[in-house]
């Protein structure tokens, strides 16, 4: 299958995000975590790419989000900023690293965008962090707000079920979306919240939305990268599409190396100096 073609060649910034959702033009993100498929996700089209905090689950095997460090999500984002020539690189502030305070906060932001070179930075929640948001943006330093299902919010939900199903929630949600537009955030990612309210959230803000498992109505989607290449097995909630089955790919290679080693076929006299 051909990939998208790229008529645009420019390095995509927050601006590009919000013209291309005054023009109708959908917005696809990805996840990465690393140089090699930061640079491959690049090449391949992607208008931006998040260092998620879900490097937690990924990369590390942890059940949460919630042990990320600041630390260790600099290290990530060095690694796919260095992989990425067009995209816009976000990067997840983890738990712990603003919720604390406005200082914090902004504290935080400028040390993760100093030692990373990313683009912008995330946020988990609304109103509850708005001052927080104010100070980083103060900063200069551009911010993606993140509503409805928030990992790092998971105990105090306890369930990783679809949120604002109820008018009181949804309501709050909206309202989260309009601070965050008129705050100054350049974009914000709807996660697992019912198709309406995504659809209504897209046509009330100025700014782009960014879905998953929010629907087709909102300005972009987002996933998970080894969860669409089919690299992790045993969750498949519905929002997921897997475009390929890189799982079955990678075991059967390593089997055939292995085969191979065993039996003296690798390396063969064309693979030895």
């Amino acid at each position: 299958m051909a990939g998208y073609l790229v008529n645009d060649e420019r390095k995509v910034t927050t601006h590009r995000f919000i013209e291309m959702k005054q023009k109708g033009e959908k917005i696809s993100m990805l996840t990465s975590y690393d140089f090699t498929t930061a640079g491959i996700v690049d090449r391949a089209g992607i208008d931006g790419i998040l260092i998620g905090d879900s490097a937690s689950n990924v990369m590390v095997g942890n059940t949460t989000t919630l042990p990320m460090t600041v630390d260790q999500m600099i290290y990530h984002a060095r690694a796919v900023v260095n992989g990425v020539k067009r995209a816009l690189v976000v990067c997840d502030m983890p738990f712990g690293s603003y919720q604390v305070g406005s200082h914090v906060a902004v504290s935080n932001a400028i040390r993760i965008m100093k030692e990373s070179g990313c683009d912008a930075l995330k946020l988990e929640g609304g109103v509850e962090i708005i001052d927080g948001v104010k100070r980083i943006l103060d900063a200069g330093i551009p911010v993606m707000g993140h509503l409805g299902l928030t990992p790092q919010s998971i105990n105090k939900f306890g369930t990783y079920a679809v949120r604002a199903k109820e008018e009181r929630e949804a309501e709050k949600l909206l309202n989260d979306a309009r601070l965050l537009a008129e705050t100054g955030c350049f974009a914000v990612v709807l996660e697992k919240v019912p198709a309406a309210l995504a659809e209504q959230v897209t046509a009330e803000i100025s700014v782009p939305t960014i879905g998953i498992g929010a629907g087709a109505y909102c300005d972009g989607q987002i996933l998970v990268i080894a969860d669409m290449l089919g690299m992790t097995q045993g969750f498949s909630p519905r929002f997921l599409r897997r475009y390929a089955d890189l799982n079955s790919i990678m075991t059967d290679a390593v089997g055939q190396y292995v085969t191979d080693v065993k039996s003296g076929d690798f390396p063969n006299e064309s693979e030895s100096y």
